[in-house]
């Protein structure tokens, strides 16, 4: 089952843009959780 046909450019570009957002949104998201709790537990800067 082999399958040696490639995808359009755009296709592949597309997928590396799509999951690099996602990846970018998800470290956001963990950060702001983190700097949430951080605040939280009374963890300030002067």
């Amino acid at each position: 089952m082999e399958n040696t046909e490639k995808k359009p450019l755009w296709k592949r570009l597309g997928w590396l843009l799509a999951i690099w957002t996602a990846s970018v949104l998800a470290l956001g998201a963990v950060s702001y959780l983190l700097r949430l709790f951080m605040h939280a537990a009374g963890m300030t800067t002067p």
